[in-house]
C-alpha cells in the first residue's frame, strides 16, 4: 500500500515522538542512581545522560533496529496502518505509566504494539516467534544478569576498599560514578534509539524505498539518536524518584556497581541485537546492590509492583495497538 508523502512524514514524526517520549520516560534509567547519590544535580545529570545517549551513534551498529523492524512481525506484513497502531499503543502506555511514576519498559510497549497491530491485521501467521521469544526471555534475563553483575561489583568494591576510610571510598566512587553513569547512558541510547530506527525503516521498506534490502538509512539513525537525547534531557522526574530512592537507598559505590552492571548487560545485548529493556536491567542492578547490603534494605513491595508492570506492559500495549489499528482504518485505506 503506497501512501502520500504527507502521511509518510506524519508517521515518521509519530515514530520520532515515541523516541522522544522513550528518552523522557527512561531518563530515570540513566540518571536515577547518580541523582540519588547526589553526585550530580538533576539538571546536570540529564544533560550528562543526553550527551552520552547521542554519543551511542558513534559506538553501536543497527542490529537491534533490524530485530525490531523485521524480527518480531514479518516485514512484508508491516504497513502504515500497522506502524501507526503500534506507535499509538506504545505511546499511550508510556504516557500512562509516566503519569503514574511506574518504571515500565518502553521497549516492550513497542514490541507489544507491533504484535497487537500485526495480529489484528493478519492473525498469528506473521509473528516471528524466534524474535518474540528472545524478547520475552530478556524480561527475565536482563534484570537477572544486571542483578548478578551488580552483586559481583559490590563485592569487588568492598574487597578493594578494605584499607580505605569511608570518606576516601565515597570520594573515589563519586568520581567513578560519573564514568559508570556515562557508560550506562551510552548503552541506553545504543539499545533504545535503535527500536525507533527499526520502526521507521520498516515503514520505508513497506513503501519500497529501500529496495529488497532491509537497511537503516543514515538520516534515520541520526534522527533517532537526536530525538532520544532530547527526550532524556527533558527528564522523567516522577520515575527518577521511584528508581532512585523508593527501591533502596544508594551510596556512590553502590550506584557505581548498579550502573556498571547495567551497562555491561546493555552493551552485550546491543551487540547481539537483542532489544532488552533498560528499565528492567537497571532495576535488577539496583535490587542487586541493595540485597548485597541486606535483604531488608530492598523495599520488596515497590520492587514487586514494578515487576508486575513489566508483565502487564506487553498485553496492555498490544490491546491499545489493536484498537488503534482498527480506528486507523477510518483514516488510512
Amino acid at each position: 500500500m503506497t501512501i502520500s508523502f504527507e502521511l509518510l512524514v506524519f508517521l515518521i514524526g509519530v515514530a520520532l515522538l515515541f523516541d522522544f517520549l522513550n528518552g523522557l520516560h527512561d531518563a530515570a534509567n540513566s540518571i536515577a542512581t547518580v541523582v540519588a547519590t547526589r553526585v550530580l544535580s538533576p539538571v546536570v545529570a540529564v544533560v550528562w545522560a543526553a550527551f552520552f545517549n547521542f554519543s551511542a551513534f558513534f559506538v553501536f551498529g543497527t542490529a537491534v533496529a533490524k530485530t525490531v523492524g523485521s524480527g518480531i512481525i514479518h516485514a512484508d506484513v508491516i504497513d502504515p496502518r500497522v506502524i501507526l497502531g503500534a506507535l499509538c499503543g506504545a505511546i499511550a502506555w508510556n504516557v500512562v505509566t509516566w503519569i503514574k511514576g511506574i518504571p515500565s519498559s518502553s521497549s516492550h510497549a513497542l514490541i507489544g504494539g507491533l504484535l497487537g497491530a500485526g495480529v489484528t491485521k493478519a492473525g498469528l501467521d506473521p509473528i516471528v516467534w524466534s524474535g518474540v521469544l528472545k524478547t520475552v526471555a530478556a524480561i527475565f534475563v536482563s534484570p537477572t544478569v544486571g542483578l548478578i553483575l551488580a552483586l559481583m561489583l559490590v563485592l569487588f568494591v568492598a574487597w578493594t576498599s578494605l584499607r580505605l576510610s569511608p570518606l576516601m571510598v565515597d570520594k573515589r566512587y563519586r568520581k567513578l560514578q560519573l564514568v559508570s553513569a556515562a557508560l550506562y547512558s551510552l548503552g541506553h541510547g545504543g539499545n533504545d534509539a535503535q527500536k525507533t530506527m527499526g520502526i521507521i525503516t520498516a515503514l520505508l521498506y513497506s513503501q519500497g524505498m529501500l529496495g529488497d534490502q532491509f537497511a537503516v538509512p543514515f538520516w534515520v539513525v541520526i534522527s533517532c539518536y537526536i530525538a532520544i537525547a532530547l527526550g532524556t534531557m527533558s527528564g522523567g522526574w516522577r520515575i527518577v524518584h521511584t528508581m532512585g530512592s523508593k527501591i533502596t537507598r544508594l551510596t556512590p559505590a553502590q550506584g557505581f556497581a548498579a550502573e556498571t552492571g547495567g551497562a555491561i548487560t546493555l552493551f552485550a545485548a546491543t551487540h547481539l541485537g537483542v532489544p532488552v529493556s533498560t528499565t528492567h536491567t537497571i532495576t535488577g542492578a539496583i535490587v542487586g546492590v541493595g540485597a548485597a547490603r541486606r535483604l531488608t534494605a530492598v523495599r520488596w513491595a515497590v520492587a514487586s509492583n514494578i515487576v508486575f508492570a513489566w508483565f502487564v506492559t506487553l498485553p496492555a500495549a498490544a490491546a491499545i495497538a489493536a484498537l488503534s489499528y482498527w480506528v486507523a482504518g477510518f483514516f488510512i485505506a
